[in-house]
């Protein structure tokens, strides 16, 4: 009998990609979900789409834990997530661990009526709640995009203060909350080592790059419309992200905490170590 897979749900994407990598290197079975089955070498690759069940079944087979991403751009994904959860606790599923945020509490906006859900669905689970992701700065987030094409960084962040995670760190908890016994039974906030501004990041992508670069600081007001006609973000969703930086700006996100260092037995890396390894050249 083959023993039970990992369901990754966003097997291709930031944390997905780095945590079905960290499990099968570590010898666990995995099964990559992804929209477009995307081949995964080590894995079972199937579809998966939150918007369409006629695959979830075969997505859960033999599953007895998974690795949640909500969909992407979705302002209120429970009623989408909370069926799905339903049918995998009922397909044998033990274990989930969901992918947060440090800005949603549980029973908040967004992701966080799933997260106040989650503990009476499963018996084992995990919800990460990370800070902001370093690759914003450094894959295909509209942020690294403007840095990139356009040595600019526009936020409503003003001077406050973020504790931003490497994308990498967050599947090394990822695999900790999944594989780990106890399973966590908690929400974990993951940061950084340090708390750095925009004006702060914008330095040290320059440092880094050698490319002039600068954060352009907006209103809630310009980089909601920023979002919306630059970005081509849907307006709902636009607002939230905008009132989330206006909610940096007032200090909501600067802090620090030891959780990446408690569950994995190293110190988080730094945004320079994240800006080196991914900005320049081999």
């Amino acid at each position: 009998m083959k023993p039970a897979a990992t369901l990754v749900i966003g097997a291709t994407g930031t944390t997905g990609s780095r945590t079905a990598a960290r499990l099968l290197a570590a010898g666990h079975p995995v099964t990559a979900a992804s929209r477009g089955a995307t081949p995964v070498p080590g894995a079972r690759a199937v579809r998966f789409d939150w918007y369409d069940p006629a695959g979830h079944a075969d997505a859960l087979t033999a599953a007895d834990r998974v690795y949640l991403v909500p969909p992407v751009g979705e302002p209120d994904p429970a009623p989408v997530m909370l069926p799905f959860l339903e049918q995998a606790r009922a397909a044998g599923v033990r274990r989930a661990v969901l992918l947060s945020s440090s800005a949603v509490p549980a029973g908040g906006p967004a992701v966080g009526a799933v997260h106040e859900a989650l503990p009476g669905l499963f018996d084992e689970w995990a919800v990460l709640r990370p800070s902001w992701f370093m690759q914003n700065f450094t894959g295909a987030h509209a942020h690294a995009v403007s840095l990139r094409e356009d040595g600019v960084v526009p936020t409503a962040t003003g001077s406050g203060r973020v504790g931003f995670v490497d994308a990498d760190d967050i599947a090394a908890v990822a695999v900790a909350a999944l594989t780990g016994e106890p399973a966590p039974c908690t929400d974990l906030v993951l940061t950084g080592p340090e708390s750095l501004s925009y004006d702060d990041i914008a330095g040290i992508y320059a440092e880094v790059t050698g490319r002039a670069v600068v954060h352009r600081r907006l209103t809630y007001e310009q980089m909601r419309e920023h979002l919306i006609h630059a970005a081509g973000i849907p307006a709902e969703f636009a607002a939230m992200l905008a009132a989330m930086d206006r909610d940096i700006a007032d200090g909501a996100e600067d802090r620090v905490t030891g959780t990446v260092h408690r569950l994995t037995g190293r110190p988080p890396h730094t945004f320079r170590d994240v800006a080196t390894r991914e900005l320049t050249p081999p």
